[in-house]
């Protein structure tokens, strides 16, 4: 897996661009990666709707559960589906918009400074082998591109939004993350 750094976009993968996003900080070095989950409607898998979310086109009827998130403006740098394809929906160097109100080792507001992954997931539910693959290839790949990025700079949305967020929750395996890292 390749990063073209000049563009912020993984080569070779579905680009939709997210109009949730911005410029990052001019004074911020990308140096933390998120690990999120989202399923919608949730606990159901496939289907147009995160793409739809991330590119404010959910439709409030599409769903019972949409009526309450629609008019949300969130968006992920990347999803990573069950099945293992990945989506990007933000360039690298430009914030997406996924860590909402956050604080990671004092620091506010993750946006500025880190990197969102969704996985297509579950808080409680196991994550797909391929996912797991998947994922630890584009951290990797990020290592390479980004001299801040690390293996010791990964944390769940849950981490830096405690009480407000619960993914990417008991069903992410973070052993097994840290050995395909090894």
């Amino acid at each position: 897996m390749q990063i073209n750094t000049q563009t912020g976009l993984i080569d070779n993968v579905s680009y939709i661009a997210s109009p949730n996003e911005d410029e990052r900080p001019s004074d911020c070095d990308i140096d933390l990666i998120v690990i999120h989950s989202i399923s919608l409607p949730p606990g159901e898998y496939g289907g147009p709707w995160i793409e739809k979310l991330f590119t404010n086109r959910l439709p409030e009827d599409g769903h019972p559960y949409f009526r309450e998130i629609h008019q949300l403006k969130v968006s992920a740098h990347v999803l990573i589906r069950r099945d293992g394809t990945i989506q990007q929906f933000v360039p690298f160097h430009r914030r997406a918009w996924h860590a909402g109100q956050s604080c990671y080792e004092g620091r506010e507001t993750c946006n500025n400074f880190s990197i969102g992954i969704e996985l297509e997931g579950t808080d409680d539910s196991p994550f797909e082998e391929v996912q797991y693959q998947q994922l630890a290839e584009l951290i990797k790949a990020l290592e390479s591109s980004y001299d801040c990025i690390n293996k010791t700079r990964i944390t769940g949305h849950s981490d830096i939004a405690p009480g407000r967020k619960t993914d990417p929750g008991s069903g992410f395996d973070w052993n097994k993350l840290n050995t395909l890292l090894s």
